[in-house]
């Protein structure tokens, strides 16, 4: 479709922007509104896809029909059957007529299902009836009815997520997704967003009567830079609040910063699993993160190494010097009943052999790289008791609650350290 032809669309419609995210998804609007195919459109809360919908609708052959919009995470479970497909008198408390539902209503023209991924599981069922035959039953009937409807339906749910946790039909997931749009989120959309502010920020300067904010330059580039977790529906309530609070109309990137919540920023570091965060505990870093994580291991290693003396004392051996804070693992080989390997700062799984005489000259090859290792991780634990003594003010019961360490070990800890 040629570009001005999307742009009457985005006149018609009020749709603000140029990207191309956007422009790709107007365009296959419009292509699939002569059809009868079904629509799932799919995007974050707030990018706007209510708005395509009625784009289909209107380009469509049923745009003289009813154009019907439910929201189906609004709608009580109890209750969503017989919004949708109607009742029978009679069917159950408080059904004191007839009822037709939305899909008889809707005969001859469209029906928008929003957030179809909140429909319960029975009324998938009932869903897909519709789509394969047009046929649905009311509730406390037994006679079929028939219905004439487009079905267009959106999500902000990923929909092969809920199906491999069986939230979600996959055969309804393909019966929708005939025809699939894609809406992006705001902060892919590059300078529409100084457009959509600006926009926003004319209409509640004549709403409430007042000159418009404009934003500086510093503010411009804060505005492009932010992530935009609610889009379009956010950045419309951050400019409304700032035309009414703000008496300078000038908006500097200072005072923007004060309506934006703060947001995580993505380091891109793995994410680490096995790590059991402590209720309310926020940390102020990430290398708090890492130091907590390697408090933790160190702890767990220690556990590991008091199992494997016993294992090791119990067959007669030496047992690992106690300096060493190390995970060992055993494993079988042809030549060797068994053989201990030093893995430090590890934790590992620990298999052990029926009765075999085990060999202990390869924990003492290792022994100088395991003191290296201990070294490093008591310079770790030092640190990390240091920085919860500070965010504590030295109160050492709280230290000892935020490191998930008795007061007794933490006295022990501070004195052996020298953190007196």
């Amino acid at each position: 479709m040629v570009r001005s032809e999307i742009q009457n669309v985005k006149l018609r419609f009020g749709i603000i922007g140029n990207a191309e995210g956007l422009n790709r998804a107007i365009d296959v609007a419009i292509q699939v509104a002569p059809t009868d195919l079904s629509v799932l459109i799919t995007g974050e809360s707030g990018v706007g896809k209510e708005n395509f919908p009625q784009i289909i609708h209107q380009f469509s052959r049923r745009k003289h029909g009813q154009y019907i919009a439910v929201n189906c995470g609004a709608i009580p479970e109890g209750t969503i059957d017989s919004e949708l497909f109607g009742h029978e008198k009679g069917a159950f408390t408080g059904a004191i007529s007839d009822r037709n539902g939305y899909f008889a209503e809707a005969n001859g023209g469209t029906i928008f299902l929003d957030e179809v991924g909140e429909l319960p599981l029975a009324t998938q069922a009932r869903l897909l009836r519709v789509l394969e035959s047009g046929e649905f039953i009311k509730v406390g009937s037994s006679k079929v009815q028939k219905t004439d409807v487009r079905i267009v339906a959106a999500t902000n749910v990923n929909l092969t997520e809920a199906i491999a946790e069986g939230r979600f039909r996959e055969d309804l997931y393909y019966r929708l997704n005939t025809v699939p749009i894609k809406i992006p989120p705001l902060r892919e959309r590059g300078d529409d967003i100084t457009l959509l502010f600006r926009k926003f920020a004319s209409d509640f300067a004549e709403k409430y009567r007042m000159p418009a904010i404009q934003l500086t330059e510093d503010a411009k580039a804060l505005l492009l830079a932010y992530p935009w977790p609610g889009n379009v529906r956010q950045l419309k309530n951050i400019t409304e609040q700032i035309s009414i609070i703000e008496t300078n109309r000038d908006i500097t990137a200072e005072i923007l910063r004060n309506y934006l919540p703060e947001q995580r920023v993505n380091s891109g570091l793995p994410a680490l699993f096995g790590v059991k965060a402590s209720a309310g505990k926020a940390f102020e870093s990430e290398r708090e993160i890492l130091y907590q994580v390697l408090f933790d291991m160190r702890r767990d290693v220690t556990e590991l190494k008091k199992l494997v003396n016993t294992l090791m004392s119990e067959r007669g051996a030496q047992p690992v010097p106690p300096s060493a804070t190390t995970a060992v693992s055993y494993y079988q080989e042809p030549q060797r009943n068994l053989v201990a390997t030093v893995v430090p700062a590890t934790p590992t799984i620990i298999s052990a052999a029926k009765s075999v005489h085990p060999v202990v000259d390869d924990i003492q090859d290792t022994e100088e790289f395991v003191e290296e290792a201990t070294l490093s991780l008591d310079e770790v634990e030092k640190e990390m008791i240091r920085k919860a003594l500070d965010r504590h003010h030295g109160k050492r019961k709280n230290a000892a609650k935020d490191l998930n360490i008795s007061e007794r070990t933490l006295y022990r800890k501070i004195k052996e350290y020298g953190l007196d």
